[in-house]
């Protein structure tokens, strides 16, 4: 038996609603145990107005003797305002992202699936964090860790995350991209078990910058990489990135390296919408989430999709048992 927890996002979003639904599907069939981090008005609301539990549940203060199937951890009572960000709605989306750390890092929980949340609320509410990325990295100590996303289709990776774009040319190193490398090799080959992982490596100039004529990251950093790289039998690359998707080229690799975040997001997205998942690689514990935002438009009217979020688990699931694996055979 695992124990999954789950954050509650923004909880003027999508978050609880989705957690809810996925819950409904998950929980009926499941031998895990799974934890709702979330304020005990918001899941009231959210099950009274929105959607109706199909399971038992029991409040609970900590995780280590729960005794139903689907626990909610309550973090105090929010003020609700459903449909926009909030200094409230940041304060519970990051306390419960908090919480949902201090139990993997005491290794009281299995794995994380995080709800959405609203990086406008997470800022009025004082925290200065780009993204859920970010806040894990910095609190388990790890500075190699890689943004993923996967899917049946495609599985992604980005060298920047959540920077502006005037900035990435300054954040392509190849120190940097060799530690991405290293992270993504033993990713694919330890958490999702693909033996000898095929990795394409994309340009970060139109064109690949075309010999230098566009550009000189690609001859200066990105292929001196690639030349040298101890992983050179996996790699390959760099390729222009329009012709790489129009071509469909990316079926012929199983993990795609992208310099920014639109130049993967953008493609993975239209492939995977609904069913992908963001990962977040390089931790000591694992974490998933949906591919989508926090959908304020639709908030409380029980229109969200959950399918993303039951992918995240099934996921996480998926990584927890596979490096249980890893730690048996290590053992022998």
């Amino acid at each position: 038996m695992n124990k999954f927890a789950f954050t509650c996002g923004d909880i003027n979003g999508i978050g609880p609603e989705i957690v809810v639904k996925c819950l409904n599907k998950i929980s009926l069939k499941s031998n895990d145990k799974f934890i709702f981090i979330c304020p005990k008005n918001v899941f009231l609301q959210t099950t009274q107005s929105t959607v109706s539990p199909k399971f038992d549940y029991e409040f609970v203060n900590n995780v280590n003797n729960v005794q139903n199937v689907v626990s909610i951890l309550d973090i105090g009572d929010f003020n609700i305002e459903t449909g926009f960000p909030t200094k409230s709605s940041g304060k519970a989306a990051f306390k419960s992202i908090k919480k949902s750390f201090q139990l993997a890092h005491k290794k009281e929980i299995d794995g994380i699936i995080t709800a959405p949340i609203s990086k406008t609320a997470i800022n009025l509410a004082g925290y200065y964090y780009p993204g859920h990325t970010e806040m894990y990295a910095e609190w388990a100590n790890v500075s190699d860790f890689v943004m993923m996303f996967l899917s049946k289709k495609m599985i992604a990776a980005l060298a920047t995350i959540h920077q502006s774009i005037k900035k990435i040319p300054s954040q392509i190193s190849k120190k940097r991209l060799n530690k991405i490398l290293e992270v993504i090799f033993n990713t694919a080959r330890y958490d999702l078990k693909i033996n000898k992982p095929r990795i394409a490596i994309l340009g970060l100039n139109p064109h690949a910058g075309e010999n230098g004529l566009i550009g000189h990251e690609e001859e200066l950093i990105i292929k001196p990489v690639i030349k040298n790289s101890k992983f050179i039998d996996y790699i390959s690359g760099p390729f222009s990135p329009d012709a790489f998707f129009a071509n469909k080229s990316f079926k012929k690799f199983n993990v795609i390296l992208g310099m920014y975040h639109d130049q993967i997001l953008i493609p993975f997205k239209m492939i995977n919408f609904g069913k992908g998942v963001n990962y977040t690689a390089g931790l000591p514990f694992v974490r998933t989430s949906p591919d989508h935002g926090v959908a304020f438009d639709i908030a409380g009217k029980n229109l969200a999709d959950e399918n993303s979020i039951i992918h995240a688990f099934l996921y996480a699931k998926r990584i927890n048992n596979n490096r249980k694996m890893n730690e048996k055979s290590a053992q022998k």
